[in-house]
C-alpha cells in the first residue's frame, strides 16, 4: 500500500490512493469510448477530467472502480485491482461480492443523487456500511452523523431526501461515499443536476475534501472550478487523453490545438 505525506494548507497528513490507468481502451459494440488511455493519480492529488460530451471523461471515471469493464489495458489502487485478481501473466474476475468490497476503496458521487426516497437521510447513509458488515446499526449511524456534520447538513438526518433541496441531496451523497473511508473518490458532473444558486454549497464541501488530502478525480464542466481546485487538468477527446497538465498549463497556456479550440469555446 502505498503512503506519502501530502501537504495540505500548511498540514501534513498520511494518506493512500494511488489511482494508476494503463493502456485502457473500451468499445460499445463498433463505437471505441475509450482508446489507450494511460493515467497516474497520485495520493492526496485532486484531477480534473474536461472535454466535450461524448469524449470519454465519464466512461473513463467508471473504470476506475470498475462499473465498466475495460476491454484491455488494467486499473489499479494502490496496486489492487477492484474487479480481477491477476494469476501468472493473466487477470481474472473475482466474484461479485469481492468486487463489491473492493469498490468501497473508492467512492462515486453521480450526476443524479441516486437517494432512495423511502429513506430517511440517515438511512441512506447506513445502509452500505451496515449491508457490508463494515459497522454495526449504532456504529454506522455514529459515522453518519459525523459526515452529515462534515458536508454541513447535520440537522437533516430525520429528513427524507423529497424534503431538501438538490444541494443538500447532493451533499447526503458526498457523504454517502464518505462514510465508507474510501481511499479515492470520483465525482461524475456532480452539479450538473442543480439549479446554479445551489452549485456553490456542493463545490465548498469539495473544496474542503480536497484541502483535506483526499484523492479526488472530477469530471466537470465549471472550468473555473477545475482550475482553482485541480492540481492537474487532464483534457480528453474521442476516448484519449490530449492534454494534461497544471490548470495553469492546459486551461491558460494550452499547447494542443483542440484544448485551446476547447477552453476559448467555454471561458
Amino acid at each position: 500500500m502505498s503512503t506519502v505525506a501530502i501537504e495540505r494548507d500548511g498540514e501534513q497528513t498520511q494518506t493512500v490512493g494511488l489511482v494508476e490507468v494503463s493502456h485502457v481502451s473500451k468499445s460499445y459494440g463498433a463505437v471505441e469510448v475509450l482508446h489507450d488511455v494511460s493515467l497516474t493519480v497520485h495520493p492526496g492529488e485532486t484531477v480534473a477530467l474536461i472535454g466535450p460530451s461524448g469524449s470519454g471523461k465519464s466512461t473513463l471515471l467508471r473504470t476506475i472502480n470498475h462499473l465498466e469493464t475495460v476491454d484491455s489495458g488494467a486499473v489499479t489502487v494502490d496496486g489492487q485491482y477492484i474487479g480481477y485478481e491477476r494469476r501468472g501473466d493473466r487477470l481474472y474476475e473475482v466474484p461479485e461480492r469481492e468486487v463489491l468490497r473492493r469498490r468501497t476503496q473508492v467512492g462515486i458521487v453521480f450526476q443524479q443523487f441516486n437517494l432512495f426516497p423511502n429513506l430517511t437521510v440517515l438511512e441512506n447513509i447506513t445502509l452500505a456500511p451496515v449491508s457490508l458488515g463494515r459497522a454495526s446499526a449504532e456504529q454506522a449511524a455514529a459515522q453518519a452523523r459525523e459526515q452529515l456534520a462534515r458536508v454541513g447538513l447535520a440537522d437533516k438526518a430525520d429528513r427524507y431526501p423529497s424534503q431538501l433541496s438538490g444541494g443538500q441531496q447532493q451533499r447526503v451523497a458526498i457523504a454517502r461515499a464518505l462514510v465508507l473511508k474510501p481511499k479515492v473518490l470520483l465525482f461524475d458532473e456532480p452539479t450538473s443536476a442543480l439549479d446554479p444558486e445551489l452549485v456553490g454549497e456542493v463545490l465548498d464541501v469539495i473544496r474542503v475534501l480536497a484541502r483535506q488530502g483526499t484523492t479526488l478525480i472530477i469530471v466537470t464542466h465549471e472550468i473555473g472550478f477545475a482550475r482553482e481546485i485541480a492540481d492537474r487538468v487532464a483534457f480528453l477527446e474521442d476516448g484519449r487523453i490530449l492534454e494534461i497538465g497544471t490548470p495553469e498549463q492546459v486551461l491558460v497556456h494550452p499547447t494542443n490545438q483542440r484544448t485551446k479550440e476547447f477552453v476559448d469555446r467555454v471561458l
